[in-house]
C-alpha cells in the first residue's frame, strides 16, 4: 500500500470513528517504515480537522467528536511510545502549562500538541479540559521565574474568546513579561493571535512543537 493510500485510509478512520480500524491501519503504518510524525500530521490530524469543520457546521454533534477523539486515542496510544523514543534529552525547553479553555472539552488536538511538547524536551504541566483562566494565571504565577510558556487550545469559538480574558488577566496580574503565549484550535488564526496580543500559533501539533521551541528561544 502506497503511503498516500494510508494516510487517506487513516483520515477516513477518524471520520468515520473506525476505532479498531485506525489502530491496524498505525501499526501498519509504523511497520510500513512511516514516521510517526507523517503518522500524525498526514492521516490523523486531518481526520480530526475534517470532524472539527463539520461540527462547526453543525454537521455532526459532540457524540461523534467524542467517538472520533477515542479513535484518534487509539492511534496515540501505539504512536506515543514511538514518539518518546525520539525525545529531546539534556536541558529541559522550558515548562509548557498546556490547558483547553473554558467551556471546551475537546482534548484530541491538546493532548496531541502536549505528547509533542514533551517529545522534544518541555517541561509539562497538563492542566486537562475546561480551564478557568483563573486557574491558568495562577499556574503562571507560581512559576514565576521560570521559562514559562502557556499553550491552550479552543475548538469552539464561543472557548476562543477566553483566550483574549486569558491575555488581560495576565496583564493586569503584572505576568505577562513572564509567560510566553501559543494558543491554538479549529477557530483560532494568525490575526487572532495578533489582536489578542499572543506570541504564536500553529497549523498542527508537529508545528506548534517547532514555533514554541522558536518563541522559547
Amino acid at each position: 500500500m502506497a503511503n498516500e493510500e494510508i494516510f487517506e485510509k487513516l483520515t477516513n478512520a477518524i471520520v468515520t470513528q473506525n476505532i479498531a480500524g485506525c489502530a491496524q491501519l498505525t501499526q501498519e503504518a509504523l511497520d510500513a517504515g512511516i514516521s510517526p510524525l507523517d503518522i500524525i500530521t498526514k492521516g490523523l490530524s486531518p481526520g480530526m480537522k475534517i470532524i472539527g469543520d463539520k461540527f462547526e457546521a453543525a454537521e455532526v454533534f459532540l457524540p461523534q467528536i467524542m467517538m472520533s477523539g477515542k479513535t484518534m486515542e487509539a492511534a496515540m496510544k501505539i504512536l506515543t511510545p514511538e514518539l518518546e523514543k525520539t525525545k529531546v534529552e539534556g536541558r529541559s525547553a522550558g515548562l509548557a502549562i498546556t490547558f483547553v479553555a473554558e467551556g471546551d472539552i475537546h482534548d484530541i488536538g491538546h493532548r496531541l500538541v502536549t505528547t509533542m511538547l514533551g517529545a522534544n524536551g518541555f517541561e509539562i504541566l497538563d492542566l486537562g479540559v475546561d480551564v478557568l483562566n483563573e486557574t491558568v494565571v495562577e499556574e503562571a504565577a507560581k512559576h514565576k521565574g521560570q521559562k514559562v510558556i502557556l499553550v491552550g487550545s479552543a475548538l469552539m469559538t464561543t472557548s476562543m474568546l477566553g483566550q483574549k480574558d486569558l491575555m488581560d488577566m495576565l496583564r493586569e496580574e503584572k505576568l505577562r513579561d513572564n509567560v510566553k503565549c501559543m494558543f491554538g484550535g479549529a477557530p483560532v488564526s494568525k490575526k487572532w493571535i495578533d489582536e489578542i496580543g499572543a506570541d504564536a500559533t500553529a497549523e498542527n501539533a508537529a508545528e506548534a512543537a517547532k514555533v514554541a521551541l522558536k518563541v522559547m528561544k
